[in-house]
């Protein structure tokens, strides 16, 4: 199991004196650098498993003196911050942000602890107590920790502002997606009515339990949902099985096991014995997933992106495998379906999803859509 990162992170030495001549010749970063060497600060912590730390004072809430008092506020804030640590504009003239970078507290109190009393004493001593008071300081930390016992927990969205719908370049195909998701989605489940009755009636026919399986999975930004499912296999089984070959396939060992005769290693359960006749059928044609269209409908899922995660999935994610449930919501296909499925590594699968994200357009998810009764047909990797 990998070490989870602490939550108190690296050597805070800040200057004891106000420098007031740095604060003269440096100035606030522009807003769009700034995020993007938020994004850059994002990606080193992620190789270097560092901690740094987002310090956002907001003052927009004053009715037009915002500027003012943060303008005031940078040249303290410059004089007061470490030479590596970087200081822009969140959101312009009325958010103001610092990037502590590769910090730890050295001591047993929590880093944002030491940052908040650091830089509201010196706020306040500069700017008088009532004038500080204005400001608004909050403080957010990378990589994050995710708290599976908090059903409500969900990724600081703070920590990404690109990908804020205000910030999005592509907010009218964005719509244009969801429109097609509800049309879709709902065509979908009409014209296959009759189909659902049947695959219902086999499952109620064959085996004991409920026809319908709902699993608690991770949707965009690490928001629970409950994802369904036709059920495949019998009632009252070990998830554990399931739990050690998920641990196996992050961690980039072939299940034992996992055969299928051919040469071609299979990076999914070959001969579940848990899985029903019928689940078996249903597994390898994918129609056990013609439910999610439902989520599709309720805004939880999309018709293509990235497969939700399980919970106990995401607990042992590297910290850039996270980055597959950030930028669009979770898909009933995808381009890891239409490119492999079950023949595919972990960390490839994560690529697909991350180079999906990156390149997303309205055209590639009409191909994947094209390419999906096909991958669907020759069951190449299903199982």
């Amino acid at each position: 199991m990998r070490k989870r990162e602490s939550n108190r992170a690296a050597d805070v030495n800040f200057p004891s004196k106000l420098d007031q001549r740095a604060a003269q010749t440096e100035s606030a970063i522009p807003e769009d650098v700034f995020h993007s060497l938020l994004t850059l600060e994002r990606k080193r912590a992620e190789r270097s498993r560092k901690q740094f730390v987002l310090m956002l004072m907001d003052a927009h809430l004053e009715n037009g003196s915002a500027a003012g008092i943060l303008k005031e506020a940078v040249e303290i804030v410059i004089a007061s911050k470490r030479e590596t640590d970087l200081i822009g504009w969140y959101r312009q003239g009325a958010i103001l942000g610092v990037i502590f970078t590769e910090v730890n507290a050295g001591t047993d109190r929590p880093i944002t602890e030491i940052l908040r009393n650091k830089f509201e004493t010196t706020l306040a001593e500069r700017m008088g107590k009532s004038r500080s008071a204005k400001i608004a300081v909050s403080f957010h930390v990378f990589p994050e920790i995710w708290d599976k016992n908090q059903s409500s927990w969900q990724a600081d969205s703070k920590l990404y502002p690109e990908l804020s719908p205000t910030a999005s370049r592509q907010q009218v195909p964005l719509l244009i997606k969801r429109m097609m998701d509800v049309a879709g989605g709902a065509a979908l489940l009409l014209m296959l009515s009759p189909l659902l009755a049947a695959i219902a009636a086999m499952i109620k026919l064959t085996s004991k339990g409920p026809v319908i399986f709902e699993q608690e999975r991770l949707g965009r930004f690490g928001a629970r949902f409950k994802c369904l499912k036709f059920r495949t296999m019998y009632t009252d089984n070990d998830p554990k099985i399931h739990q050690e070959y998920i641990e196996q396939f992050i961690f980039g060992n072939e299940a034992s096991g996992n055969s299928n005769g051919s040469q071609q290693p299979v990076y999914k359960i070959v001969n579940d014995p848990r899985v029903t006749t019928v689940g078996r059928f249903l597994r390898k044609t994918s129609l056990d997933e013609l439910p999610q269209f439902w989520n599709v409908l309720r805004g939880e899922m999309s018709l293509v992106g990235p497969r939700p995660p399980v919970q106990y999935e995401f607990e042992i994610y590297d910290i850039w495998h996270r980055r597959r449930i950030l930028d669009v919501k979770p898909g009933v296909t995808g381009l890891w379906q239409v490119s492999g499925r079950s023949r595919t590594r972990f960390d490839d699968m994560v690529r697909l999803d991350l180079r999906y994200c990156r390149t997303w357009s309205l055209w590639l998810d009409l191909k994947i859509l094209l390419s999906t009764p096909r991958a669907v047909l020759g069951g190449d990797g299903a199982y």
